[in-house]
């Protein structure tokens, strides 16, 4: 049983998709529990997968009121979890895995959570804070997608038992609403940037990165895909710097190997990231790439001036222009990063992620059975 808030889009929602279809393939009982609706998915569930909605993704707000609600969420969800008895639950993110050990406390299943960013960049209250503390020790597995965040963990929340597994990058990427017909380049260039419209994805800075460099460079422009709260802040500042035929925001692209395919360069400006799929997707299609050295994520999946570049000191836009331009002038260079970039295909293959999800859940078993074995043994000597 995987749960997690939402099918709304992003990249843990997109990796619990994935695990439920590939588990599913292998003869498993899955299901799929959301807090938000049906109508709210961007991703389709697998043929075969089981879909339960709790209906609980109302704001709650603060104090009793939220205590009240995550009451009747952990409620809700322990109700599926007894009727359905799954042999493992699965939190899909900080607070649906917080849920999960709640609700799964005291049942004979076994409980494993995820952690998809870095837990320092995230804004929690204190209660939800103190609830992980309490929750995560009481898991059989933290998976971490990185080490910075697998360390941060260990040190910040004793006795998480924390194993590193990284998502697997999709490919070929497959199509799905909205396909978004990508237009003729000409004789010009296209720098790509994909993710959520959100201030974590850096694209204030990548913005005026390009102002800096936009008349050294009139050939190439900058298209961002992606939505998000941001996009009026960020239009604005496009609008300011007289750059609106040069940059452009086209929203939620579902087309995105087209997009890929008919890209010079991709770039990640991010302030923060988990692991980074677009990051991962870009290379499989043999783009060239720009990342921010952010603390944890590029720097897992970017061998540095081999594969990619990452970009020192992070959140500096006068650094990300000095490497884009640098990127930008130099065509052979473009290339040779190229050809090594999509060794990510075999770095960060479905078969070799999923093979440490299968060694992770026998072990889980493994240790359980010993469990029982000790206290076999216990009540026969006292007997």
């Amino acid at each position: 049983m995987i749960v997690i808030h939402s099918l709304r889009g992003g990249g843990a929602e997109r990796v619990a998709v994935d695990l439920s279809a590939y588990w599913q393939r292998l003869g498993y009982r899955v299901s799929l529990v959301t807090q938000m609706p049906k109508k709210t998915d961007v991703y389709t569930v697998p043929e075969g997968v089981h879909r339960y909605v709790m209906g609980t993704a109302h704001d709650s707000g603060g104090g009793w009121r939220g205590a009240i609600a995550n009451w009747r969420r952990v409620r809700r969800l322990r109700k599926l979890i007894k009727k359905h008895k799954p042999d493992c639950v699965l939190g899909m993110m900080t607070t649906a895995s917080i849920l999960s050990v709640m609700a799964a406390n005291g049942l004979p299943c076994r409980v494993i959570v995820s952690e998809h960013t870095h837990p320092p960049m995230q804004k929690l209250p204190d209660a939800w804070l103190r609830l992980r503390r309490w929750a995560y020790p009481r898991a059989h597995a933290v998976v971490a997608l990185t080490s910075g965040t697998g360390r941060w963990i260990q040190d910040h929340i004793p006795g998480s038992r924390v194993v590193i597994i990284p998502n697997a990058v999709r490919w070929p990427l497959q199509k799905q609403e909205p396909i978004i017909p990508v237009p003729d380049k000409a004789d010009r260039f296209r720098l790509l940037a994909v993710g959520r419209l959100h201030p974590v994805k850096g694209f204030d800075l990548l913005i005026q990165a390009f102002t800096l460099l936009a008349s050294y460079f009139p050939d190439w422009d900058l298209v961002i895909l992606g939505e998000g709260d941001e996009r009026a802040a960020l239009q604005k500042q496009i609008d300011e710097a007289n750059l609106t035929s040069r940059i452009s925001l086209l929203g939620r692209v579902g087309n995105m190997d087209d997009w890929y395919k008919q890209a010079d360069m991709y770039v990640l400006s991010s302030r923060a990231e988990g692991l980074s799929n677009t990051l991962l997707e870009a290379m499989a299609s043999g783009l060239p790439v720009v990342a921010m050295d952010c603390d944890t994520g590029p720097r897992e999946i970017i061998r540095d001036n081999i594969d990619g570049i990452l970009v020192n000191p992070p959140e500096n836009p006068d650094a990300l222009a000095a490497h884009l331009s640098d990127l930008m002038a130099r065509p052979l260079k473009r290339t040779a990063l190229s050809r090594r970039a999509v060794d990510v295909r075999d770095r960060f293959s479905v078969p070799i992620v999923m093979a440490q999800w299968e060694r992770l859940l026998p072990k889980i078993k493994k240790a359980e059975d010993n469990k029982a074995t000790e206290t076999q043994t216990t009540a026969t000597d006292n007997n």
